[in-house]
């Protein structure tokens, strides 16, 4: 979507010959912003943006503004800071360049509860296609959470973790429609009940992205509606 530069004159026709059309604003949007080995293309991107836009303006005299910048730009392109800038991921508390990351606070959490304490024996198996199996005795915590959740299936088999009651905890066996499975053998004080936290303070949502080859923006966005959303006023 857009306009290229060879579309400018026409643009720039049009606009002056429609005087219900009034441009408040100019902006692009970075391709690689928070990747230094494209660092030369995102600086390509901005020179030609000041022309282009600076091109626009001259024709049409009005009070334009510009904007150009997301999360990762503000932070490494300040000379691009402009007139406005869009701040993103970075309204999550996550930053995608990872420079920051020390300084910000994830401003939510997606937690969920353990509906059941199972006990399973050695050799038994857990959850869809069996993939889920005991090497030993184990007690299995039966999350209520899924993928229908947006909870990601890649995230079975040990691939992801979970905090509950002051420890970590692995997911074992397939994640469910409705519910995913995590080992709590090495946790004894723990009961049917207990919050447990997927994405937030213990668990980061960059660190758990990553173990999936995906990003915080995926796993943010995969959070089905039927997920209930507490708003707090601080």
């Amino acid at each position: 979507m857009g306009f290229v530069a060879n579309d400018l004159d026409e643009l720039i026709s049009v606009l002056l010959q429609q005087k219900n059309i009034v441009v408040k604003t100019i902006f692009s949007h970075l391709a690689a912003s928070e990747d230094a080995q494209f660092d030369s293309f995102t600086k390509e991107q901005i020179i030609a943006f000041n022309q282009l836009s600076d091109k626009i303006i001259t024709a049409i005299p009005r009070n334009i503004k510009k904007h150009l910048l997301n999360s990762s730009g503000i932070l490494r392109f300040p000379e691009a800071h402009f007139d406005y800038v869009r701040l993103g991921i970075g309204l999550y508390g996550v930053d995608s360049t990872a420079s920051i990351q020390n300084k910000l606070e994830p401003i939510g959490k997606l937690k969920t509860r353990i509906a059941q304490i199972k006990h399973v024996s050695k050799g038994e198996t857990i959850g869809y296609s069996r993939k889920g199996i005991a090497t030993k005795d184990m007690k299995i915590g039966v999350l209520a959470i899924g993928y229908a959740d947006g909870y990601d299936r890649r995230f079975g088999n040990g691939n992801g973790e979970v905090f509950i009651a002051g420890q970590r905890a692995k997911i074992i066996g397939n994640i469910c429609m409705d519910m995913c499975m995590v080992d709590i053998t090495h946790i004894d004080d723990v009961n049917d009940g207990d919050e447990c936290e997927i994405y937030g303070k213990e668990i980061s949502i960059i660190t758990q992205a990553k173990k999936i080859g995906t990003i915080a923006y995926e796993l943010l966005t995969h959070i089905s509606s039927r997920v209930k959303r507490l708003y707090y006023l601080d």
